[in-house]
């Protein structure tokens, strides 16, 4: 009686998770590059088999563990879906779409210590600051405003773009006028999964991220769109709703089965 309060309890906390990370899509369904997370689960008894064997790895005894362990499924962590969106084309100059693999580099500088860190991006929807340098779209106001952050040379420079007329080649050439000016950096990684991801669309750099040669090329006039379907995360938050208030009715199931077996009980 008891596990199965502590069973759906667990699956509860699971689909509140996993309704989350749904919202979280949806919310960003429309942000240029955005990439969808997904929430991975494990079988309960799964992850304590793993935790005794990591405790016989430290020399403890384990020997009295057993019997079956089942209490549903936990959160085992969220994976982020690298796939390509679609590319939409804008008419922009500054909009730049990856087709293929690969990040734009981004110096983000931390708005209260004034630190920068090298992030990384694939929403390429770009824009000129009042000096003329190329920045990712800012938005809100003081120690709050996001974005607005250079967009990096191949020297690792922010790049500064004067008046006229603007080409973005497919290797990240920048010319105007018909001359060349600088070119803009791009990155790629043997595993892109092995980057955290920050907030404002950027990523940042792990132990585990290895970098390899950028072989995608630029888009000019396009933006890359999110991967998120949104009729496919619509469906699957209706069916994590189902499963919630399935786990919810458990619980007060089992809460007035063991009530009544107390006050039975009681009465003996």
């Amino acid at each position: 009686m008891i596990r199965g309060l502590y069973t759906s309890a667990i699956g509860m906390a699971g689909q509140m998770k996993r309704m989350d990370t749904v919202a979280n899509n949806l919310a960003n369904a429309d942000t240029p590059g955005f990439k969808r997370d997904v929430v991975v689960t494990q079988a309960f008894s799964d992850v304590m088999m793993q935790r005794v064997r990591e405790y016989e790895l430290r020399g403890f005894n384990t020997t009295n563990i057993t019997g079956p362990a089942s209490l549903g499924i936990i959160v085992s962590n969220v994976h982020r879906d690298f796939s390509a969106g679609s590319l939409q084309p804008t008419g922009s100059p500054l909009d730049l779409a990856i087709n293929g693999p690969g990040f734009f580099e981004i110096a983000f500088t931390d708005p209260t210590t004034g630190e920068v860190t090298i992030m990384y991006s694939r929403s390429g929807s770009f824009t000129l600051s009042d000096e003329g340098m190329l920045t990712t779209i800012g938005s809100g106001a003081g120690d709050y405003r996001v974005g607005g952050h250079p967009v990096l040379n191949t020297a690792g420079e922010p790049i500064f773009i004067p008046n006229g007329e603007i080409i973005i080649h497919e290797n990240g050439g920048i010319s105007v006028d018909g001359v060349i000016i600088d070119t803009i950096r791009m990155v790629d990684f043997e595993n892109p999964a092995t980057l955290r991801p920050f907030g404002d669309n950027l990523y940042t750099l792990t132990d585990e991220s290895v970098e390899i040669p950028f072989m995608s090329g630029l888009v000019q006039g396009h933006i890359e769109t999110s991967n998120v379907n949104i009729v496919r995360e619509m469906v699957e938050m209706i069916a994590l709703s189902r499963a919630y208030e399935a786990n919810a009715r458990m619980v007060s199931i089992a809460d007035q089965t063991l009530g009544q077996a107390v006050n039975e009980i009681a009465r003996r």
